[in-house]
């Protein structure tokens, strides 16, 4: 199997973890495989560079000396906003000759800035999302997944995303088997599906602001298998269900159909995750009522149904 290189890109004011998180995980590949990664990082002017939590990274090389390489990875951080424009310049001549290009967090807003994402899907930190989308049109911008693969170019939401996204990259490189043992050693127990959301459907949502509200959003969450109907949240906090229904969504940002739905597809996907609890018996429990429709939830939020999330999340049992 030809080695691969893995390219990181450093600058000031990079986000440590952007950096360390996938480095570690192709170094951990390669200690499964030897010989199938070399992982290499370089700055403009082959200097040391100081990240934005104030650690010092020294590059292995100056980027007009790196080699070109299988996979371009470069990393987010407050040095995206107002780069050097050298840096761009080499990401728009250098970017094209990567079999794989790769964007932690707000390293899109490089790849962006130098043309290579127009025309693609694409995804980066909840928070620079709008900002993307709205200074350059040419970009399909999703700001839910935890990464987004579009051909050879590969996106990534905020931090730890960068290590879900370079588990996936692994396992397609080297199949499941190394990604997991790769996952297990650095305590990533779950491997994040690149559909799943960037936040829980209580971190997705604004927190009401009136407390009724806010009891309602919490009753929701601890009761997932209750009568959570609308004329029943509404009684709950004391208001018509046209009021109650008015006013979660404009506190919340969602309607309460929706908030509902989210909470107990991540309750579900807990129970299969964490339990050997039966699907009939996680269906029940996280309100669906009947397998049946938990599997359409699935299908539908994770294009995957609930078994096959299982196998494929659930952590493996330990040796003993």
């Amino acid at each position: 199997m030809a080695q691969r290189t893995v390219l990181v890109v450093l600058f000031d004011d990079v986000q440590s973890l952007d950096v360390t998180g996938p480095v570690e995980v192709f170094a951990g590949a390669d200690k499964y495989v030897p010989g199938t990664y070399r992982v290499r990082t370089a700055s403009l002017d082959g200097g040391a560079v100081r990240t934005s939590s104030g650690l010092t990274l020294v590059p292995d090389t100056a980027l007009a000396d790196a080699p070109d390489p299988h996979t371009l990875l470069v990393p987010g951080g407050q040095g995206t906003r107002g780069p050097d424009p050298r840096l761009t310049d080499w990401l728009r001549e250098h970017g094209p000759r990567a079999e794989r290009l790769v964007s932690v967090c707000t390293g899109a807003i490089l790849l962006a800035e130098a043309g290579l994402l127009d025309g693609r899907r694409a995804t980066t930190h909840w928070a620079y999302a709008d900002t993307l989308a709205r200074d350059h049109p040419a970009i399909e911008v999703d700001a839910e997944p935890v990464y987004v693969r579009d051909g050879h170019v590969s996106t990534s939401a905020g931090v730890t995303a960068g290590i879900d996204l370079a588990l996936a990259l692994v396992e397609e490189d080297l199949g499941r088997d190394v990604a997991l043992g790769v996952a297990r050693h650095l305590v990533v127990f779950l491997r994040r599906p690149g559909n799943q959301a960037q936040f829980s459907a209580q971190l997705r949502a604004q927190t009401a602001r009136r407390e009724p509200l806010r009891e309602v959003q919490r009753w929701i969450t601890e009761h997932p298998d209750g009568d959570l109907s609308v004329e029943s949240l509404a009684a709950r906090a004391l208001l018509s269900p046209r009021h109650f229904a008015r006013a979660f969504r404009a506190e919340t940002g969602l309607t309460p159909g929706r908030y509902v739905d989210r909470v107990r597809l991540e309750h579900a996907r807990r129970l299969l995750e964490d339990t050997g609890d039966g699907v009939e018996e996680v269906s029940r429990a996280s309100g669906y009522g009947t397998p049946e429709a938990m599997r359409r939830a699935f299908v539908k939020a994770l294009a995957t149904c609930p078994a096959e999330y299982r196998r494929r999340f659930r952590p493996a049992a330990p040796v003993r």
